[in-house]
């Protein structure tokens, strides 16, 4: 993973301003991801990586994890926020505000799956 945060945003506290002001779709998905709650895994939320504030992300695992509103919709600078960041080791996923207020579950288990198939577990033999 290759990346150093960019001055400005380190500077200017940035991400801690957005942890103060995250929507409701982020603090209900916060909720879920906090403490490990998914597979053990660790997650920080707006995480400064580069010239980008991840809303969610797992270091361990390099899984990133964004909750976009409307004006995301085909997304150019999105698009090339993704190639950045997987070119820098990650994976992203990315969930609707409204998917995340409407289906938090099927939201959680998409990434215990993501996480599931980077880190399978193998089944535990029999005593």
């Amino acid at each position: 993973m290759k990346g150093q945060t960019n001055s400005f945003i380190l500077e200017n506290r940035l991400q801690r301003s957005l942890r103060r002001n995250m929507t409701d779709a982020e603090q209900a998905l916060w909720r879920r991801l906090r403490g490990g709650q998914i597979k053990g895994c660790k997650f920080r939320r707006q995480h400064p990586f580069n010239d980008f504030i991840l809303d969610f992300v797992c270091l361990e695992a390099r899984l990133v994890v964004e909750v976009d509103g409307g004006q995301h919709n085909d997304s150019v600078e999105d698009a090339l926020r993704d190639q950045a960041l997987s070119n820098a080791g990650f994976r992203v996923m990315r969930f609707w505000n409204n998917q995340v207020l409407d289906e938090i579950e099927s939201v959680v288990e998409a990434v215990w799956l993501e996480l599931e198939k980077l880190d399978p577990s193998p089944p535990q033999p029999s005593p």
